[in-house]
């Protein structure tokens, strides 16, 4: 039978997410049933943490970077240097400093890795479409810094 027995859900694997448009949350009887949507330096600091934990090719990455971003993570995401052997890496803040006339914002992300907490720079600009793309990535002094041979 589909879906299991009544009043049972089909459980998804260790760490699995749900699902949903970009930048939304699942939807709670709290928020009235609509998906809330989530600051864009969020979805970012979530993405780079799908990248760079190895749950996401770089690829992923491709629309949503501008600059030197891509060469970045092409550089960093090899490594998996976000990747946990025990429970999923999980987001645990991030901060930001919003650059006037808002068209830039620089955060700061924490990320739990199992027992170890990592940190995580990044920089967002807006186009002129109006899309915010990743500019630079930094991971524990990893990244913009950092330049391989």
């Amino acid at each position: 039978m589909p879906g299991g027995p009544a009043g049972t859900r089909p459980r998804g694997s260790a760490g699995a997410r749900p699902r949903g448009p970009a930048g939304t949350r699942p939807r709670t009887p709290a928020q009235g049933g609509r998906a809330r949507t989530l600051p864009p330096h969020t979805v970012f600091a979530e993405r780079l943490l799908a990248v760079l934990s190895g749950e996401r090719p770089v690829h992923w990455m491709l629309g949503h970077t501008v600059g030197d971003a891509y060469e970045q993570l092409v550089r960093l995401a090899p490594e998996t240097p976000l990747r946990s052997f025990g429970p999923r890496p999980v987001l645990r803040g991030c901060a930001i400093q919003v650059h006037e006339p808002q068209t830039a914002i620089e955060a700061f992300a924490t990320i739990a890795t199992g027992v170890r907490v990592r940190a995580m720079a990044f920089r967002l600009e807006r186009g002129e479409d109006q899309r915010w793309r990743c500019a630079a990535v930094e991971l524990d002094g990893l990244g913009a810094a950092s330049r391989r041979p």
